[in-house]
């Protein structure tokens, strides 16, 4: 069977930078935002190679990643993600701080699969990643399926098998270090991956030319998606403030010190 797998995937700061929150005049941003190095959401990057692994496996199928973003960022990072593994863009062009609401992402998200020529439900396998580094809402996923007219949805997904007859074998992560094994008939399904089983892939020069020739139309064309925070106020943004109270004892027993921190905790 051929499916037709899209991922919902975007950019975020680079985790290794310091980011720090400020007040602009379109609402809360970070600082020098346009200026820090930019990565395909971790996340998102482990749908994007589950996916690609997927398609390779069964003849006919393709992936399409939907990335929402400022275009000069997107065109950034797709230099180094088209390297990695096949697949077709869909970009827009708006923010992808973490400061814009969930509702009006996943609109943007959903209005640009639904235009997506030749897309068949019936084969649909909406991917993404379980949580954001920017959002962290690990709710935009499960409002674009929504949309989308998908009901059956996996969170926490670690491992997607097609099974001889034809269905899915998906597993979840719940508590305790466990999963939750399902079996789904056919698609479609959203597919919210955690980090999913594989490596991430080794650069290839030669997929990097082949993607390019419709990433760097794709960007071209990118509609503006004008999403917001949603109508929400923001007194201020700040980092959280650092706690630390020392003192310095001598000759205290053990027990002692584990007694004073337990109340502490507890205070």
């Amino acid at each position: 069977m051929a499916y037709h797998i899209v991922v919902c995937g975007s950019i975020v700061p680079d985790p290794l930078q310091t980011l720090e929150p400020v007040a602009g005049p379109a609402g809360p941003a970070l600082k020098n935002e346009m200026m820090l190095p930019a990565v395909l959401d971790p996340w998102a990057g482990h749908a994007l190679y589950e996916a690609a692994n997927l398609a390779a496996k069964h003849p006919g199928s393709k992936v399409t990643l939907v990335a929402l973003g400022p275009k000069a960022k997107l065109q950034q990072v797709m230099m180094t993600i088209a390297q990695k593994v096949p697949f077709e863009l869909k970009a827009l062009d708006g923010p992808a701080g973490g400061f814009v609401d969930a509702a009006e992402t996943a609109a943007a998200l959903a209005g640009a699969i639904e235009s997506l020529p030749g897309l068949d439900k019936a084969n649909l396998l909406l991917f993404g990643g379980w949580q954001s580094a920017s959002r962290g809402t690990g709710a935009v996923l499960q409002m674009v399926g929504e949309r989308l007219g998908i009901v059956d949805q996996f969170q926490g997904v670690d491992e997607c098998a097609v099974q001889a007859d034809g269905s899915l074998r998906i597993k979840e992560r719940i508590e305790g270090g466990s999963y939750l094994v399902s079996a789904l008939a056919s698609p479609p399904a959203v597919l919210g991956w955690a980090t999913g089983m594989l490596p991430e892939p080794p650069n290839n020069p030669q997929v990097g030319m082949v993607n390019m020739r419709t990433v760097m139309p794709a960007l071209q064309q990118a509609k503006p998606a004008p999403v917001g925070a949603g109508g929400a106020a923001f007194e201020k943004v700040e980092l959280p403030s650092q706690r630390r109270q020392t003192r310095i004892v001598k000759d205290t027993p053990v027990e002692d010190v584990a007694r004073e921190i337990v109340e502490w905790i507890r205070s």
